[in-house]
């Protein structure tokens, strides 16, 4: 079982940075995959980022690439969405999510913080 908590949320203007943090419960953390969602108003959750396990790979959605950074610290149990050149279009609830390594859902799942990017 794994808990999470989001936090850096806030209000932003566009250009801006944000930097979510996601906390993690319990001693298994460097054996989840952990991603970052997240649900613009009136829309379906997407996917956004992904690390795994070590933090060896990293992935992306196109429309994120080369502007938010995804990193884990397993010491402290943590994982960041480092997001800089935000976009009006970034708005919304972002969700930090795990998964074990040999599953394709996301089984945990944080209670999300809101970004928004004021144009």
């Amino acid at each position: 079982q794994v808990q999470l908590v989001e936090s850096g949320g806030g209000m932003v203007q566009t250009g801006g940075s944000l930097r979510l943090s996601c906390a993690a419960s319990g001693r298994t953390f460097s054996r989840y995959v952990m991603g970052w969602f997240r649900q613009a108003p009136g829309k379906e959750r997407n996917f956004v980022a992904g690390i795994s396990w070590n933090g060896g790979n990293a992935y992306y959605t196109d429309s994120v690439k080369g502007r938010f950074t995804i990193s884990r610290d397993n010491a402290k149990n943590t994982v960041y969405l480092q997001m800089n050149g935000l976009k009006f279009e970034d708005t919304g609830v972002y969700y930090c999510a795990a998964r074990q390594q040999d599953r394709v859902e996301y089984d945990y799942w944080g209670q999300g913080t809101q970004v928004t990017v004021s144009s």
